[in-house]
């Protein structure tokens, strides 16, 4: 061997290791492992790894392409090309990783991954570079026709359920639901929000974007939540005191409780979300939000329930809850309050709430809305199937629960 071991150690930058490299790879044609030819070359057995394999150890930034001779040269194109792809079928067929392949074209594993399983023959699952091309080839022109364009019967299913307000999430298990055997109706619901979003497209009418929990036709930001920082007469008992069955969502009649405000703060509707079932009640609150009318108006909401789904209630500190200990005396139900700018700790009833809001818009006077539109509005959400009950609806869940 004509090369010497480096008796200076010290980082010699990527430019000037090249006779180091080259000596690094012989050394592993030889059968040498790779900690035995870092020893011999003098480098760190990471930066052996880093050469082998393309990559930096670390995963943060992107390596060089590895010395490899005979291997074609690789540029910064994002796509593989014809000699690449002859590669990789030569040394599939000579049973080499994926992970080395990579390596030797400086590319990163998963691309060499992904191109094998997309390109490949669809019968005998041969990988053959010239008809991997074409694949390739063809698939590669933009624009491209949307799946739900394409496919007048989905279209009409998914513009059917969005004017029932229903989110493109449960749109699409719906299909899965429904289609089980037809892979062609099934859709990711990012595939729907793409078909609403992007201007131009034309693949669902534009109208049905205000259908939207959001009502936006394009993405948004969240926004901070807004800090609160009531006080009230009686002495609260915070959230952390609540009882550890709580939590776990295992023990149906514990509520999560709030306010959703109209116009001008004048008006507003109170929610209680059972956590165990996400069953929503809706209470009338027609002549405002003061606190001895909030009070009466929860009491009399409550009372409709068996005693067995009355636990418990969470609020945040909103002022309207000012005359919380006498709620409990008059309905034995222990009220617990969230911490301040909190609103994770109600995650139920935030959550009820956005979907109430395309119900009751923001800037609305909702003491325009009786008792039964409540009601029948109510009944709609607790009709809808949630990801979080594996897809039933939370009036199936609380028909179990009373059933058992």
């Amino acid at each position: 061997m004509d090369f010497k071991i480096r008796e200076i150690r010290t980082a010699q930058g990527s430019k000037k290791l090249v006779r180091e490299r080259e000596t690094y790879f012989r050394l592993m044609q030889q059968g040498l492992s790779n900690n035995q030819a870092c020893r011999i070359v003098g480098i760190n057995p990471k930066t052996g790894r880093r050469w082998r394999n393309g990559r930096s150890a670390d995963r943060k930034q992107k390596a060089a392409p590895p010395v490899r001779p005979g291997v074609p040269p690789s540029d910064t194109s994002r796509y593989l090309r014809e000699d690449e792809r002859i590669y990789i079928a030569d040394r599939l067929r000579e049973k080499v990783t994926v992970r080395a392949i990579a390596g030797e074209l400086g590319r990163s594993p998963s691309t060499i991954s992904r191109e094998v399983r997309r390109n490949r023959h669809p019968t005998n699952g041969q990988y053959r570079p010239f008809a991997a091309q074409a694949r390739a080839d063809a698939r590669r022109p933009r624009p491209k026709p949307g799946k739900i364009k394409q496919n007048p019967e989905l279209r009409a299913f998914v513009q059917d359920r969005l004017d029932l307000r229903w989110s493109p999430e449960q749109i699409c298990q719906a299909l899965r639901a429904q289609f089980p055997d037809r892979p062609e109706m099934h859709v990711v619901h990012e595939t729907v929000y793409q078909a609403l979003y992007v201007q131009g497209r034309g693949e669902l009418r534009r109208e049905l974007a205000k259908a939207l929990r959001t009502g936006r036709v394009r993405r948004k930001p969240r926004r901070q939540a807004q800090q609160r920082q009531p006080r009230f007469r009686d002495p609260m008992v915070m959230i952390s005191d609540r009882p550890a069955e709580v939590d776990d969502r295992a023990v149906p009649g514990h509520w999560e409780g709030d306010l959703i405000i109209g116009k001008d703060g004048a008006s507003a509707i109170g929610t209680l979300v059972e956590r165990s079932t996400r069953y929503l009640l809706l209470v009338h609150l027609p002549n405002g939000r003061g606190t001895e009318l909030v009070r009466d108006a929860l009491v009399g909401t409550v009372h409709t329930l068996p005693a067995h789904l009355k636990r418990s209630l969470t609020w945040d500190q909103g002022s309207e809850m000012g005359r919380h200990r006498e709620f409990t005396v008059a309905t034995d139900i222990p009220v617990y309050f969230c911490d301040p700018a909190s609103p994770w700790q109600r995650g139920s009833n935030e959550n009820t709430n956005g979907l109430l809001r395309q119900y009751f818009p923001k800037g609305t006077d909702l003491s325009l809305h009786s008792r039964e539109d409540l009601a029948a509005v109510a009944a709609e959400l607790n009709g809808r199937p949630r990801k979080t009950l594996g897809w039933e609806t939370p009036a199936e869940r609380l028909h179990k629960l009373l059933a058992a």
